[in-house]
């Protein structure tokens, strides 16, 4: 899989969904939806090769593997909240594309307090008393 097949799939269905838009609003939409599934799970295959990698390379320097887990869950929390936004702003939803962002935002800050807390905390041990 690379990109030309990326690209392709994106100009065919942009076109189809052009074409339909007009008679079958709905349909068209489901089709950008649907579309945007087909052209994630062609690269989920990519992700998982480079999750394998930062997970060997944090193995090798140590690093908790708790942290790191942490913050590939941030990561697919960005990645999820600007499809369903990206998703919902293509439907001409814009006002409940900006809550599914500040949401996904909200999400990460939680999720990164424990990671923060780590590194005030190392700070802290590393100023003279």
């Amino acid at each position: 899989m690379d990109i030309i097949q990326v690209v392709g799939i994106g100009l065919v269905a942009t076109v189809l969904i052009l074409i339909l838009k007009e008679h079958k609003p709905l349909f068209a939409f489901s089709l950008t939806v649907f579309t945007g599934v087909i052209i994630f799970f062609l690269l989920v295959k990519q992700i998982a090769a480079v999750i394998r990698v930062i997970e060997r390379l944090a193995v090798q320097a140590e690093v908790n593997l708790i942290y790191l887990e942490t913050i590939l869950k941030i990561i697919g929390v960005a990645y999820i909240a600007e499809f369903g936004a990206q998703i919902t702003r293509d439907a001409g939803q814009g006002a409940i594309a900006a809550k599914i962002e500040l949401a996904g935002k909200v999400l990460i800050l939680i999720m990164a307090i424990p990671i923060v807390t780590v590194i005030i905390e190392t700070v802290v041990k590393l100023l003279p008393a």
